[in-house]
């Protein structure tokens, strides 16, 4: 059996691979380890405490039940926050003074896969050795406490509004007059994305916002954008926004329908804040997937680009290292350290509404200040990708950034988890990058076997 905990907590089919007793058996050994971890004060003992806070996937339910279960028999206090996003139960962790948060998502999959996600004190992400020791003590012997021994449950849904509070106080000016479409994925971003947008000022339209269970991120949200661009067009709005089924990221269209992507979205917020000496170190922090022409426009900006492996949890361990405060991926994960612990779709959605706003400019005439290059990724499938620097690869390698230059690059990724080794490239023209990869992953299908 592989590590249970992937990037981002532990996923599966819901019922299958994600079952009620896995869920109990995590949430007690977490109790064990975080709980413990806030187990004493300068006063003494303290019962530790937990947020859990859910997608409204249908399974969701019943998992939500074993993990307030196995929290509470560990003698874990328990809030129940309900539905709500995930950088939602990553603020309300630190903000209500909690040892540990519970996250129930599988973000942008379909409605049959779920996931735990644990959350440290502070609202953190934990580290592969956190993780690493709540596996270890799967399953271990423990003493149970009884009588007032046990934690106590309680609901706490108004919460939310702490939530959406703490977002608009992060906002310069309101965003009266603009007129947005926005995608909820039928997810967790429901009914506190409309709600923080309006009260921001905005005139809102809400699509996918109508969950049941069953169609989070079905034909909508920040995977599928087909139905927002249709509505901003057809509604004549200044833009839309699109989250994923727990609202950890977005994504935009401008009025004419055109995507704007997370490369695009920090580059306009990196411009602003370094306009308003608000960006740190002149810095922002993107993975090595961000696309080229990010990073050239950044540098006409006279901003330093720092790049990290793929993974918003990487990106964050290099902001807090160094003392940077944006960073981000093109999938549209965004993090405002100033203001949040992990990438937050909603915090995103609105300070890059708040610089339309500020600005008078179009969302399509604020993008335009990066030109994205064309990419070609290739996914080679049934390789070794343990050779993916093999000789005869690095020497094909050397020989296409040559002929790219300054205007393109290469990345050679083998995947973590299949025996696949993907290819990427980027050149001025498709044609180019087209060319160069079809190239390099021929090289691959006979070096790397």
């Amino acid at each position: 059996m592989g590590r249970l905990f992937g990037t981002d907590g532990v996923r599966g089919v819901a019922g299958r691979d994600l079952t009620a007793e896995l869920a109990m058996d995590l949430s007690v050994a977490a109790a064990h380890v975080l709980g413990d971890a806030g187990a004493f004060t300068a006063t003494g003992h303290k019962r530790p405490v937990a947020v859990v806070g859910r997608d409204p996937r249908a399974s969701g339910e019943f998992l939500e039940a074993a993990v307030v279960a196995g929290l509470a028999s560990s003698g874990v206090d328990v809030l129940r926050l309900g539905v709500l996003p995930t950088p939602a139960v990553a603020h309300l962790t630190a903000a209500l003074g909690a040892d540990l948060g519970v996250m129930l998502s599988a973000s942008h999959n379909p409605a049959p896969d779920n996931g735990i996600k644990f959350l440290a004190r502070g609202g953190f992400k934990l580290s592969d050795t956190v993780e690493d020791e709540i596996e270890r003590r799967l399953g271990e012997r423990w003493q149970r406490p009884v009588g007032a021994g046990v934690g106590r449950v309680r609901e706490a849904y108004g919460e939310a509004d702490r939530y959406i509070s703490h977002l608009l106080d992060t906002l310069n000016g309101r965003l009266d007059g603009l007129h947005i479409v926005v995608d909820c994925a039928n997810g967790a971003a429901s009914v506190v994305a409309p709600e923080a947008l309006l009260r921001a000022g905005a005139q809102v339209e809400a699509i996918g916002a109508r969950p049941d269970g069953l169609n989070i991120n079905a034909g909508c949200g920040s995977t599928h954008l087909d139905k927002l661009q249709q509505v901003v067009i057809s509604r004549g709005a200044d833009l839309g926004i699109a989250y994923d089924g727990d609202a950890d990221r977005c994504l935009a269209v401008d009025h004419t329908g055109a995507m704007i992507d997370g490369d695009q979205i920090m580059a306009i917020l990196a411009l602003a804040m370094h306009e308003e000496n608000r960006l740190a170190k002149s810095t922002v922090v993107a993975t090595v997937m961000s696309n080229l022409g990010f990073k050239l426009a950044m540098r006409e900006a006279g901003i330093e680009v720092v790049q990290t492996a793929v993974g918003d949890r990487y990106v964050l361990e290099a902001m807090k290292a160094d003392g940077f405060n944006l960073g981000g991926e093109q999938s549209g994960h965004v993090i405002l350290l100033d203001h949040a612990t992990t990438g937050d779709g909603l915090l995103t959605s609105l300070h890059l509404l708040s610089v339309v706003a500020r600005s008078g400019k179009s969302l399509r005439d604020l993008a335009a200040v990066m030109t994205a290059l064309p990419q070609i990724l290739i996914n080679v499938k049934d390789v070794d990708r343990g050779k993916a620097a093999a000789p005869q690869l690095s020497e094909a390698v050397a020989a296409a950034e040559a002929e790219l230059g300054e205007t393109g690059r290469v990345l050679i990724r083998p995947s973590g988890t299949e025996p696949m080794i993907r290819v990427m490239v980027e050149a001025s023209s498709e044609e180019q990058a087209s060319r160069v990869a079809g190239r390099l992953a021929d090289v691959v299908r006979t070096a790397c076997v």
